[in-house]
């Protein structure tokens, strides 16, 4: 795991290296063991390395065996030494054990059409020396990051913005649109970024820079069509059993120690199984409680540990730890970014980093298998008649507010407050934050007039609608939630917090066998009735205690709600009561006056609303600090 960067240029050798050694400053701690350059007329490439494979010889850059080709990449294609067989039997050499000379060999060979056969996260550039030709890739899902500025002939590229912004070249306008989008969403969606004039590689993109022309293609993408018709329900759960434990088996590959995130959930807890079963030594994991009940997920966690005889690292998640954790999520936050879960990551994967370098999560589940209520809320919301939405709405309100983790008052409130939606727009505002009523009552005239529209989800949606090809049941959120929920939100957060830590996280449920599997299943072996996960969980039987496999979902939320009220009451009041925050660019400061003091007198619990603010003036503060 790695951070790489680079940028094409006229400039002089010792200017060149100037500006390598800036951008790669900003993102050591992507890559603590090497850094490594190559500069020729044309072009600079940077990388930070974090040593997972041939921790002695593999350092980067790396030739292809014709010495035409360069890479920098970041990531690891777990089927790079069945690759590396073909190869050598093609008559190509090797000097190092990785799959980095693995994937310029192959791009020798095959060109860009090498992407196909690559099983793996990764995000790399390769350089055509002789054809002065760049090119730059993502993998299927996104699970690396790749930042790009392409202006005025600068082409600038990194694996975080914060690379992107030590170029002397590159310009950063606050984009008003990403401001709009992450008041919805919580997070800045691919293709944009918070400024406008750097974007994000889509995920299954690649970019090729020649001559100063530039030119993106897509080179993967999945449907969901219900084409895999097995005979009864234990076909299907062999083909799954048999991907998951191949996909565990791939992601073991490592020369340096490996553990598993275990919250004692069903995802997490079947990727622990696999890996403990296939690991010769006993496997580490690695959890966070909270002191707050609701929250709390220790007893299922250290159950499954002593089930399945690991070696338990458990620690609770405080208040105390909040306050002191809180700067450096600031300094790390290229973008805002107010999923609350990035903090409780951060700690767990600086907890995790003490005793591993690879972790394996459970990540993905949820998309893929079909685990979010959402899905079932909107089979109950399409049946329900238009009319009755503003009594359900009202009757919701009565509830009395608890700061609970996903508390009846909580869930209902949101559910009803979307039902006037329509279902690719309900589905956003479901997960989010601003609906579009939010945003009515608090913009102020000023941003209004500035958006360049009224509701920039559509501006995703248009190619989202292209994409997916029948929209008509509740797979096309999965499929909505695959391209932005997973990608840019859960993706990120993980990316993030653990390479903040150079801690290293693989991802099995994202193996492209497993999901295309699962996207070609029918839509009833996924979410059957009310039962989410139902595939998951027919194998879950087999391997894990019952309880476990049903027990209803918790996630990874942390008590915001409660903290606004207590140690972060005074931060939060002096942002609202500040009208020179940057907040009150966007919002009128009688609106963000009042969902604070509705929250701190419990009439609405407003921690969403309250928290993607919170988090928007932070990440100006230390951007302008």
């Amino acid at each position: 795991m790695c951070g790489i960067y680079g940028f094409t240029t006229k400039l002089n050798n010792l200017k060149k290296k100037s500006i390598l050694s800036d951008i790669g400053f900003q993102l050591k701690h992507r890559g603590p063991d090497q850094s490594g350059s190559f500069i020729d007329d044309d072009i600079a490439l940077g990388i930070e390395r974090l040593s997972i494979m041939d921790l002695q010889n593999g350092n980067q850059p790396i030739f292809s065996n014709n010495r035409q080709y360069v890479i920098v990449h970041n990531g690891e294609i777990y089927n790079y030494k069945e690759i590396r067989k073909n190869l050598q039997k093609k008559g190509f050499s090797f000097s190092t054990d990785t799959d980095t000379e693995v994937i310029v060999n192959l791009y020798q060979l095959k060109g860009i059409r090498c992407l196909n056969e690559l099983n793996g996260m990764f995000a790399f550039a390769i350089y055509d020396i002789e054809k002065k030709k760049t090119v730059i890739a993502r993998d299927r899902y996104g699970i690396k990051p790749l930042y790009y500025f392409n202006q005025n002939s600068n082409f600038v590229f990194s694996s975080e913005l914060k690379g992107l912004k030590a170029h002397p070249d590159v310009s950063t306008t606050i984009s008003n649109k990403a401001i709009d989008l992450y008041l919805t969403m919580e997070y800045v969606p691919t293709p944009l970024s918070i400024y406008e004039e750097i974007n994000k590689l889509e995920q299954g993109h690649y970019l090729s820079i020649e001559k100063n022309r530039i030119q993106k293609e897509k080179w993967y993408e999945y449907t969901f069509q219900p084409n895999i018709i097995l005979k009864n329900k234990n076909d299907y759960i062999e083909k799954l059993d048999y991907l998951i434990s191949k996909s565990v088996n791939l992601r073991m590959r490592s020369d340096v120690p490996i553990g598993t995130f275990l919250s004692g959930g069903l995802d997490s807890s079947l990727i622990t199984c696999y890996l403990s079963k296939l690991l010769p030594k006993r496997l580490k994991t690695f959890h966070i409680g909270f002191e707050n009940t609701s929250f709390d997920e220790t007893n299922y966690s250290k159950e499954i540990s002593t089930f399945l005889e690991t070696d338990h690292y458990s620690r609770i998640f405080t208040s105390n730890d909040l306050s002191n954790l809180l700067p450096n999520i600031w300094s790390n936050m290229d973008e805002p970014f107010s999923d609350a879960s990035l903090l409780p990551t951060y700690l767990l994967s600086q907890y995790t980093k003490g005793e591993v370098t690879v972790a394996l999560s459970g990540d993905g589940g949820d998309e893929v298998f079909g685990g979010y209520p959402t899905y079932l809320a909107h089979k109950v919301a399409n049946r329900i008649p238009k009319v009755f939405n503003l009594f359900l709405e009202y009757l919701a309100n009565k509830f009395p507010v608890s700061f609970n983790n996903l508390s009846l008052d909580f869930k209902l409130k949101q559910f009803t407050r979307s039902l006037k939606y329509a279902p690719i727009h309900r589905h956003q505002y479901w997960l989010g934050s601003f609906d579009k009523k939010n945003k009515n009552d608090g913009f102020n005239e000023d941003f209004i007039n500035q958006l360049g529209s009224k509701n920039n989800l559509n501006y995703l949606f248009t190619d989202l609608n292209k994409t997916f090809k029948v929209n008509k049941n509740w797979e096309f959120h999965l499929f909505q939630d695959m391209k932005y929920y997973l990608h840019d939100d859960m993706l990120v957060k993980v990316d993030r917090a653990s390479m903040a830590n150079s801690l290293e996280v693989r991802i099995p449920f994202l193996d492209h066998n497993i999901v295309e599997y699962m996207a070609s299943v029918p839509s009833n072996m996924k979410y059957r009735n009310i039962t989410s996960k139902y595939l998951l969980k027919l194998l879950g039987r087999k391997y894990l205690p019952k309880h476990i496999v049903n027990r209803p979902k918790k996630g990874f939320g942390i008590p915001i709600a409660e903290w606004f009220n207590t140690i972060l009451k005074d931060q939060l009041t002096d942002i609202i009561k500040n009208k020179n925050s940057y907040i009150h660019n966007i919002f009128k400061p009688s609106y963000t006056n009042k969902i604070m003091q509705n929250h701190f007198d419990k009439k609405n619990d407003n921690r969403k609303l309250l928290w993607t603010l919170f988090v928007l003036e932070n990440w100006n503060q230390n951007r302008t600090n």
